[in-house]
């Protein structure tokens, strides 16, 4: 795909490309330490418990402690796959694209999973298309999308849960939507060091440079 535009940032030589780039270290040390800032923060949170709902998964019935697999803390990713739809939605495919290996999580005592009301068949489906390996169960049959916000009048809603199993109670102990999910997408990081960014309009860029409205350019990886 050929960008639309012919702007493009200015040519200097490489000393002074050098004191351009190291001018801005000084605001991306300030976001890392912000960023340290708000996980310190999010580690002072209390938690509130969640009663063991029972999800369909592709062997059968499965509660939520169970998806914890022995471990103690969960990440879940509430997926927007409405009962309806053919496919997952396209922004949260491109999240999980990000997910690491899920061996990484073993020391840390982090399980993985996804949620989402489609039936169970659909995520199955999906899953294999896709490519991934994540647990993923749907709530079709439960309350815990309405119950948690994450599907009301208007439809589906994107973002992530964590959890702290204790012997007889699961917690919540974090929620996260919108913009607030961008720490977990390796795409958006990556997007965030080009020139052109993430090329949509609400991004302070110079004049010149393309912008569509957001997730325009999103697409499921096996749609390009």
């Amino acid at each position: 795909m050929t960008l639309d535009t012919a702007a493009s940032p200015v040519v200097v030589d490489r000393e002074t490309w050098e004191q351009a780039r190291n001018g801005i270290l000084p605001i991306e040390k300030e976001a890392t330490r912000a960023a340290d800032r708000a996980a310190a923060a999010r580690r002072t949170l209390p938690m509130t418990a969640v009663p063991d709902y029972e999800f369909d998964g592709e062997h059968g019935r499965v509660r939520l402690s169970e998806l914890f697999g022995g471990r103690s803390q969960l990440i879940v990713q509430n997926f927007m796959f409405a009962p309806d739809w053919d496919a997952g939605c396209p922004s949260c495919s491109n999240l999980a694209d990000s997910v690491p290996h899920l061996a990484h999580f073993a020391p840390y005592e982090i399980a993985f999973a996804r949620v989402s009301r489609a039936p169970i068949e659909k995520l199955v489906a999906y899953n294999t298309r896709m490519g991934w390996s994540a647990p993923w169960v749907s709530s079709a049959n439960n309350s815990y999308n309405r119950d948690w916000g994450w599907t009301d009048d208007e439809g589906e809603i994107p973002g992530v849960s964590v959890y702290l199993r204790r012997p007889e109670q699961v917690f919540l102990t974090y929620t996260a939507q919108g913009r607030g999910v961008e720490i977990l997408s390796g795409f958006a990081g990556y997007l965030d060091i080009t020139p052109y960014g993430r090329q949509e309009r609400w991004e302070d860029s110079p004049d010149g440079w393309p912008q569509r409205p957001p997730h325009e350019r999103n697409r499921r990886h096996d749609e390009y």
